[in-house]
């Protein structure tokens, strides 16, 4: 049973660190209140969890039956572009009409846009659906944390994440079994007509739940102007940056005349975005944030983390699939070693912040193990002991890094700014992942393509077929592609070393019950 922590003050003493947040204008709440609270915010967490990992295995089966491979990272980069651009805009709506509101816009948009997945009769129809969902996708994660932040004070908060980190763990788990036996049983579809009961379950909790949550959160008089030309910049810049990359991956020189007009393109729009947010008075990313060492670190790290993450969720089964001639329901079994070690972790890393009240011990150990999992999941075989132990070290690292981080960057920032910064670091988690899944299974497709077998002239859907075939006939380890899938891994391990050295700019938070009134 989880208490009312809300009794409890606390605050944060860094080391050279700014100092306290000011006190949560939220009153504290009954215990009943706090758990309705908890449970939203649970069932929130739950649902975004349960599509992220419920697609990942799926995708080579979807890829398949519609046709077009070379749409495959679309599925997934659509959705977190999407989610990229509206996560600041939920953070700064959460903050001036309330979380509550805002969650619950965000839980119906994602559920008609799981009703147009479904129905889907083709790939660019399923992606424009998926960028529909990321529309409301983006709005889950960022908007419950930030209700965790309101209600939970600061010592409290690590154990609470660890809560949440539960819930992760059970749709981690969930997530890849039920989405593989769907897909393989019954159909693709499926995994998204499962967003229904489980999206209206979490859309009475959070109506009923939050009631008490005060509906503006900014001080003073704020106006509730919202810079759409930014969110359209935003939106025009990344998919002119992300295109030449994945037309890099079918086959495209990478000096090709689109391809560089994309990227010039890209660099011009994302340029007149950051003008953009200079002036803006209410920016979707405020350019204000930067100058604080503590964010710019935390928005590193996590976009590293998620560069790799959302990219090896997909890239893990189809290596399985194609390598080892496992069925989709196979590959997710083997995922669950990595889907289970990143909550696992998270919790332990809350756990521990809870009992010590120190945060960078378990930043710098998560930031270690990644790139050596990834190392050496590149020298091991795509099934045995040794990858699992690395898939079990991978999902280790990245999880020390998540709640930790969260809370870094959340007692960073004045109290008011709480759901933007968090907001922004969940922007800076599904750009790491929209651009890490477009930019790996682009030099996966590259290097197989390389690497095709006699008589399999394009990675469309009957090339596609044919090489899961061959693979599932051949049932043996280091067959179709694996090299490609070994250079991915090491490329992801190299770009995991940069969160060695932003790990080393953050401050060493200590945490600690609140003194005295007059300390404050």
């Amino acid at each position: 049973m989880l208490g009312n922590p809300a009794r409890t003050a606390c605050h944060v003493r860094p080391d050279s660190a700014p100092a306290s947040p000011p006190a949560s204008p939220v009153p504290p709440l009954s215990p009943s209140q706090f758990r309705a609270a908890t449970a939203a915010v649970m069932m929130t967490i739950l649902l975004a969890a349960l599509d992220q990992t419920i697609v990942s295995v799926a995708v080579p089966t979807i890829a398949r039956e519609l046709g077009g491979f070379e749409w495959m990272a679309w599925v997934i980069s659509g959705y977190l572009i999407a989610a990229t651009v509206v996560t600041p805009l939920y953070g700064r709506f959460s903050d001036l009409i309330g979380r509550r509101r805002v969650m619950i816009v965000a839980i119906l948009i994602f559920l008609l846009a799981s009703i147009g997945c479904a129905l889907a009769q083709t790939l660019p129809q399923l992606v424009l659906a998926r960028v529909l969902q990321g529309a409301g996708g983006g709005g889950l994660i960022a908007t419950a944390q930030s209700v965790i932040a309101d209600v939970v004070p600061l010592r409290e908060r690590g154990r609470y994440q660890s809560y949440i980190s539960i819930v992760w763990a059970v749709a981690s788990m969930l997530g890849p079994v039920i989405g593989g036996v769907l897909t393989e049983y019954l159909s693709w579809p499926w995994i998204f007509w499962i967003n229904l009961p489980v999206g209206l379950l979490a859309l009475a909790f959070v109506h009923g739940s939050l009631k008490s949550l005060p509906a503006n959160l900014q001080t003073g008089r704020r106006s509730t102007r919202i810079d759409g030309v930014g969110a359209l910049l935003l939106l025009s810049g990344l998919t002119a940056f992300l295109i030449p990359i994945t037309r890099v991956g079918q086959g495209t020189a990478w000096s090709d005349a689109w391809n560089l007009l994309g990227w010039a393109a890209a660099a011009a729009l994302l340029s007149v975005f950051v003008l953009q947010q200079r002036r803006h008075p209410q920016a979707i990313v405020p350019m204000a944030l930067f100058a604080n060492r503590a964010v710019v670190a935390c928005c590193a790290l996590l976009f590293i983390c998620f560069f790799n993450f959302i990219a090896l969720s997909v890239l893990v089964p189809l290596r399985l699939q194609l390598v080892a001639g496992f069925s989709a329901a196979d590959a997710a079994l083997h995922l669950l070693p990595l889907t289970l070690a990143i909550p696992a972790a998270a919790f332990a890393s809350g756990r521990w912040l809870y009992r010590s009240g120190r945060v960078l011990p378990a930043q710098r150990l998560g930031v270690l193990l990644v790139p050596i999992a990834l190392v050496t999941m590149g020298f091991a075989p795509a099934t045995g002991a040794l990858a699992t132990l690395a898939l079990i070290a991978l999902g280790l690292g990245m999880g020390l890094q998540m709640p930790t981080t969260l809370i870094t960057v959340q007692q960073s920032v004045p109290r008011e700014q709480i759901g933007t910064v968090t907001a922004l670091t969940a922007f800076f988690r599904l750009l790491g992942g929209a651009i890490g899944i477009a930019v790996l299974s682009s030099v996966v497709l590259l290097l197989l393509r390389a690497q095709l077998p006699a008589g399999v002239h394009a990675l469309d859907g009957e090339g596609l077929g044919r090489l899961l075939d061959t693979a599932r006939g051949a049932r043996a380890g280091g067959g179709v592609g694996d090299t490609a899938f070994r250079h991915v891994l090491w490329l992801g391990a190299a770009v995991s070393l940069l969160s060695l050295w932003f790990v080393t700019r953050l401050p060493d938070l200590r945490l600690h019950d609140a003194p005295a009134a007059a300390e404050l």
